[in-house]
């Protein structure tokens, strides 16, 4: 397991192909990967005539990674973050870029500039091998994770405390295997949610003091 930043990209390498579930912009849906990789963005890298998939299957293509799963980010990758957390025999890994420039309350909008762009991308990498309505349940539970991490920073919005972002996407990569669950009683939920909590918290807390984080109608506890 191996993360490697070489801006714009950083690149997560699983160690050996894994069933990978997430709604990610490049293969998104359950799929199998070795490796996921966070493109960094900016406003000048996609015009309002571009075509996103084709330009991300290009740059993909390019760096010879058409079989990863790829997040878009315009969070400066250099801030990546990973957190580890082992409880009982489960052990995850958490990786995120987290950027809060586009923060919503959920079940609220906030109008902004849609040339603001802000994400939480997250991915994680489990040693328990999860069915796939476990997976289903896993990504559940690092949304919840992240959730938490934001709430816990105090960024209120218009519309009320922020939860998260317009555009955050989440991917979880596993073994093939049999087991059930991934609750907050399990030890793979467990270990899930404390390491994308982890990772999420130390990204939200350095955006928090990062050039231009405090944008309109941004106000912090």
């Amino acid at each position: 397991m191996t993360v490697t930043v070489d801006r714009p990209w950083v690149e997560f390498d699983l160690g050996e192909e894994m069933r990978v579930l997430s709604w990610a912009i490049s293969r998104p849906g359950l799929v199998r990967a070795r490796r996921i990789l966070w493109r960094e963005v900016r406003n000048a890298d996609l015009p309002a005539d571009l075509d996103v998939y084709d330009w991300l299957g290009a740059e993909l293509a390019a760096r010879d990674a058409s079989d990863a799963v790829c997040f878009l980010t315009s969070r400066d990758v250099r801030a990546v973050t990973q957190a580890h957390a082992s409880v009982g025999q489960a052990v995850a890994l958490a990786v995120a870029t987290t950027g809060l420039s586009n923060a919503e309350r959920v079940g609220t909008r906030f109008p902004r500039d849609p040339s603001v762009w802000g994400t939480i991308n997250v991915a994680v990498q489990l040693n328990i091998g999860l069915t796939e309505p476990a997976l289903l349940e896993a990504i559940s539970i690092a949304s919840q994770a992240r959730t938490a991490a934001v709430m816990e920073i105090g960024l209120h919005l218009p519309t009320g405390q922020a939860t998260g972002t317009g555009t955050d996407c989440i991917a979880i990569a596993a073994p093939d295997g049999a087991e059930p669950y991934a609750g907050l009683h399990t030890e793979v939920g467990h270990a899930l949610g404390k390491a994308v909590y982890d990772a999420v918290l130390q990204g939200a807390q350095e955006w928090m003091v990062s050039p231009g984080a405090a944008g309109p109608g941004l106000s912090f506890r």
